[in-house]
């Protein structure tokens, strides 16, 4: 293998190269890696000519590789990835001095329910880091990890690709939330009987209550399907509805005190929050810095 080759490479085009790759449009690709998009497209050009050949053809809104880009990349991602391991193995993170950036995946009741007091630590101990923060679910994590638009992610997990690692952090327990205060709790009758809202980021009216419910014979009514927890303290105030939600939400919206919070009244499930890595990113210090972080603030110690 010829290594003067690799004089004439610049790892930036390299990694651009691959975004473009990932992400198929020039735009996106600038987003990614907080450039400019003139500076993606003469990128572009460069990579163009050190490689001979277009790499990609438009189609429509989109920028389709040729055979010989889909070539090059089979042989770049792994060599970049090692190339990264490296790389990091050379230096300490610091936390107090680094100006990275981290980008993080959290469904969205760990948004709402845990990300606000873990964001307050992580901000005291790394002050000029940028934190960027994007939805998953467990469906969406595996692609999302390898595209390498999150590094990290913490949800409810299934179906991880075998490259992947995952740490559970806490058991769930399910609650109800409701605006109208009582000195009781809801009965199983009462339960079944009230309107309930779904939290569904794919719009269905029903959820894993109605499984559990089924298994005992009892049923709900879903009057109100939303896509996101943030909006339950709103949509509760001054009716009798009833929502599900992990426990760690519902007392974050509980702590506003404009809704209140009880246990389900039947047994349910155990419920997993894990967080979830790419093992080609276990020796990176500052990846095991925030996922140490992460860990020690969002777990639940009692477990």
């Amino acid at each position: 293998m010829n290594r003067n080759e690799l004089r004439k490479a610049d790892i930036n085009l390299m990694v651009v190269f691959e975004t473009l790759m990932q992400e198929r449009n020039v735009t996106r690709a600038a987003e990614k890696l907080f450039l400019g998009q003139p500076t993606i497209s003469s990128a572009l050009n460069r990579l163009r000519s050190m490689f001979n050949d277009p790499l990609f053809i438009r189609v429509g809104h989109r920028m389709e590789p040729t055979a010989r880009a889909e070539e090059i990349i089979r042989h770049l991602s792994p060599a970049l990835d090692a190339m990264s391991i490296a790389l990091s193995l050379t230096h300490d993170f610091d936390p107090a001095q680094s100006t990275m950036s981290f980008r993080i995946g959290l469904s969205d009741d760990v948004e709402f329910g845990l990300l606000p007091p873990t964001l307050r630590a992580l901000r005291q101990e790394a002050p000029n880091v940028t934190f960027v923060i994007q939805h998953v679910d467990y469906w969406r994590i595996p692609d999302l990890l390898a595209s390498g638009d999150i590094t990290v992610g913490i949800s409810q997990t299934r179906g991880l690709p075998a490259n992947a690692k995952r740490k559970l952090l806490r058991r769930i327990q399910p609650r109800v939330l409701r605006a109208d205060a009582s000195d009781r709790p809801l009965t199983l009758d009462e339960y079944c009987a009230r309107p309930h809202v779904q939290v569904s980021h794919t719009a269905n009216t029903t959820g894993v209550v109605d499984e559990w419910l089924q298994e005992i014979g009892r049923k709900r009514h879903v009057v109100l399907s939303v896509p996101q927890f943030s909006a339950l303290p709103a949509l509760l105030a001054g009716t009798d509805l009833l929502a599900g939600l992990p426990d760690y939400t519902a007392d974050a919206m509980a702590a506003t005190g404009l809704v209140f919070t009880e246990p389900l009244p039947f047994d349910t499930p155990v419920l997993d929050l894990s967080m979830v890595w790419l093992s080609i990113l276990d020796t990176d210090p500052a990846e095991r810095w925030l996922r140490s972080r992460l860990e020690a603030l969002m777990s639940d110690r009692r477990r």
